[in-house]
């Protein structure tokens, strides 16, 4: 009944497995892309919101829109500094942010996320690819 070495062998093989890929992509991660702003966008100089915040909130903010119009039928929404937008991905987001494979497609390809956006807008900018 002496299977120590057998289970510390054993062991160390399944960590060795499990933790390879890990490993194998040590320091080889992608930098982050560099998203292209239109001229419409540079001459706004700001966005709904804060660059870092909008950057990893974009999709609650769409999320809370949408919820917003339909169960409450509110259009408008007044950012922190007190500016009204319309709450319209397709009126005020890619209003600016028109150039879709430039902006949209290279970040959400990064993280690799497919966003459902298009699954109800019919404007959608993918189509025009």
């Amino acid at each position: 009944m002496n299977d120590k070495g057998k289970i510390v062998t054993g062991l160390v093989i399944f960590a060795a497995v499990v933790t390879f890929p890990f490993w194998y992509n040590l320091g080889k991660a992608a930098p982050p892309p560099e998203v292209v702003l239109t001229e419409k966008a540079k001459a706004a100089g700001e966005c709904v919101l804060p660059k870092e915040e909008i950057r990893t909130e974009h999709m609650k903010l769409l999320d809370v829109w949408r919820d917003t119009q339909v169960r409450d039928g509110q259009t408008v929404y007044i950012n922190a500094k007190g500016k009204a937008y319309t709450m319209s991905l397709s009126n005020t987001c890619l209003d600016c942010h028109s150039n879709y494979k430039d902006f949209c497609d290279r970040c959400h390809a990064y993280a690799s996320t497919d966003p459902y956006c298009w699954d109800c807008h019919i404007d959608n900018p993918k189509e025009g690819e």
